[in-house]
């Protein structure tokens, strides 16, 4: 995710508040934040979860491994 000089999380947390305000066009946000729609939808999903603490940077490794 291409998001600035600030940290991760509040800029997460930022675009979150923003796509939650009523009225809020999140195709919009996302192109103002330079991530995809798939990613901006997945944000919201795990805030409404787990809040703040789905925000959070996550492991890319799989959890298991076939060998």
């Amino acid at each position: 995710m291409p998001f600035g000089d600030r940290s991760v999380v509040s800029q997460r947390l930022e675009f979150v508040r923003l796509a939650s305000m009523e009225g809020a066009n999140v195709s919009a946000l996302c192109r103002q934040f330079g991530i995809g729609r798939t990613c901006g939808h997945k944000l919201i999903a795990r805030y409404l979860s787990e809040g703040e603490a789905g925000l959070v940077e996550r492991s890319r490794r799989p959890r298991s491994s076939p060998s």
